[in-house]
């Protein structure tokens, strides 16, 4: 009799171990992270400039299907243009290539090889690599959205809104069509602008009650440090015509002053710039949590739909 009912007792169990394993293979519940790596390819540490005597690179993630032009992410990593690399960002495209996307991740010059206002130039001249070779890879050079968090946000906004020709595209590698002789750049453009927490006011962190170290250190001992802060200050290029831009910053950011993100947002609705700021209640620098990520990247899917970035 015992061992009838231990018998009973194997079987239900088996039958509830029948049950779970079948609800974890139900067909249609598959996810992009399961078959992600025969759907991309990674094509690692491309030269895109050459500068200060270093090899300036980037990382290309490519669907294998480029049948039609490709939405392009842009990213750039923070670190306070002191530190970081592009290795350590990479969980930050992952949203973008599962819509399908391409996604370039840009390694730029940082203090400790060359100061201010190197990181900027080397964002601009990532740009232009996107445009000049946009048709090698199928790249739509008409949905190009620059994204960074922190200083990373600062560099994907103020490569986005510097003027066409500025001084800081000056060091930019040109083909040999243009080298040698008078010729016309072929025009860089940019669709929207996903700002995640970053610098928007770059004196204010120079001098003051705001002051941060990692600024102080990307300028160094340079004599007119504060007139080229302003040169690269984004809040200082705000004006109609920009692209689109959205803002997800914490209101108590400790590292960037939540205030940032509020000038700017007024400034770009003053200027008529269609824009969005995400204010994470209670956010610190960047210490959201699972939910507030959620939340931000289904706001940043439907702003950039408004604007005809994503279908």
């Amino acid at each position: 009799m015992h061992k009838l009912i231990r018998t009973f007792k194997l079987c239900a169990l088996l039958a509830v171990c029948e049950v779970s394993f079948a609800q974890t293979q139900t067909p249609g519940a598959d996810k992009w992270v399961d078959y992600a790596a025969g759907e991309y390819e990674m094509l690692p540490n491309i030269t895109y400039a050459t500068a200060n005597n270093t090899e300036l690179k980037l990382d290309l993630y490519l669907p294998r299907d480029r049948s039609v032009p490709l939405p392009t992410l842009i990213l750039f990593h923070g670190g306070g243009w002191v530190a970081g690399m592009k290795e350590r960002n990479v969980f930050w495209l992952l949203p973008y290539l599962s819509m399908g996307w391409a996604v370039i991740n840009v390694e730029y010059r940082i203090a400790q090889n060359s100061l201010a206002p190197a990181a900027v130039e080397d964002c601009r001249c990532a740009l232009r690599w996107a445009t000049d070779n946009a048709g090698r890879y199928n790249l739509d050079a008409s949905k190009f959205v620059l994204t960074g968090t922190s200083a990373g946000g600062h560099l994907a906004l103020i490569t986005g809104m510097l003027p066409a020709l500025n001084v800081f595209d000056r060091q930019c590698p040109t083909n040999d069509s243009t080298r040698w002789a008078k010729g016309t750049e072929p025009e860089t453009k940019v669709a929207a602008i996903v700002n995640w927490f970053g610098i928007t006011e770059v004196a204010d962190l120079l001098d003051g009650p705001n002051a941060k170290h990692y600024a102080i250190e990307w300028f160094g001992s340079m004599s007119n440090r504060l007139e080229l802060a302003r040169q690269v200050s984004p809040l200082n290029y705000v004006r109609a015509g920009l692209p689109p831009i959205i803002t997800i910053h914490g209101d108590q950011d400790n590292i960037v002053p939540y205030h940032h993100a509020v000038q700017l947002h007024a400034a770009l609705d003053k200027a008529g710039v269609p824009n969005q700021l995400v204010t994470i209640r209670g956010g610190k620098h960047g210490g959201f949590n699972r939910q507030d990520f959620v939340n931000s990247f289904a706001t940043i899917r439907e702003f950039l739909r408004k604007n005809s970035v994503l279908k």
